[in-house]
């Protein structure tokens, strides 16, 4: 019989006794949470969340939860990362049971990995739940399969929040990949983006589709393609936050009718 090894307990993390769960919240769609999210968040003595948390899922939270908006806003009132980290680390030393709330899932674009480096760095006893993020549920709730068979065999998934990110990204790179393409936080950025994938060989007839307030009762979607993106977006304002998807996969919307969002606004 092979011998195991048991770690002696002094090298392993000295925790402090109160803990930070990281928890995915999805896109928007309360029922979109996972069992295991909601699960975090009835069980929080304190609830840090993002402005980009739906307001049906902050009506989930519990009357004695003590809950914090921690959000960013481009252009608009904003916490600090360190504010956050801050924050997180006195209600955990505090002893609290503290839910981290972010919109999607925390390690895409959502800080999560230097939050939980943060907490590990000062001994915070730390949990990650993955959620459903924003390229999945709202092309999900688009009609739009980001993979499929003869059209895309992969999906490549692209900040876009400010313009030192479209500076840094390979564009070439992107169209040479023949993936369909996700930019989040573009909205602002939207025809430059379709500017430079035309500039590097991407085909002007390449549908773009911009997700406007995904899977929530408020979604709203604009179809067209590259070269027509400038005119229709002067007459379709959109609001945030959106995502943006290039490829031929985006064609399938016309097919693939998603029954969960029947009163969908399109602009085509």
């Amino acid at each position: 019989m092979d011998s195991v090894t048991i770690q002696p307990t002094s090298t392993l993390p000295h925790y402090l006794h109160g803990s930070v769960t990281l928890v995915g919240a999805g896109p928007g769609d309360p029922e979109l949470l996972t069992v295991k999210a909601l699960n975090s968040i009835l069980d929080a003595d304190v609830i840090l969340y993002d402005f980009l948390i739906s307001p049906e899922i902050v009506a989930l939270f519990p009357k004695q939860s003590h809950a914090i908006a921690v959000g960013k806003r481009c252009n608009g009132q904003s916490t600090s990362q360190q504010t956050i980290n801050e924050l997180l680390l006195q209600y955990a030393q505090l002893g609290k049971k503290v839910c981290r709330l972010k919109g999607g899932d925390p390690f895409i674009f959502g800080r999560g990995g230097e939050e939980a480096l943060f907490l590990e760095q000062h001994n915070i006893q730390c949990a990650i739940i993955p959620g459903i993020t924003a390229a999945m549920g709202c092309c999900s709730y688009s009609g739009i399969p980001l993979t499929h068979r003869q059209v895309s065999r992969g999906f490549t998934v692209i900040t876009a929040h400010s313009q030192k990110d479209t500076h840094q990204i390979n564009w070439q790179a992107l169209v040479e990949l023949q993936h369909s393409l996700v930019f989040y936080m573009g909205l602002n950025r939207a025809e430059q983006i379709a500017a430079q994938l035309m500039r590097h060989g991407m085909a002007a007839s390449t549908p773009i589709a911009i997700i406007s307030q995904g899977t929530t009762p408020n979604q709203r979607q604009l179809i067209t393609s590259l070269a027509q993106l400038p005119e229709q977006l002067a007459k379709h304002a959109l609001p945030s936050p959106a995502l943006i998807v290039v490829g031929d996969v985006v064609t399938y919307h016309h097919q693939i009718h998603n029954t969960l969002l029947r009163d969908i606004e399109y602009y085509l």
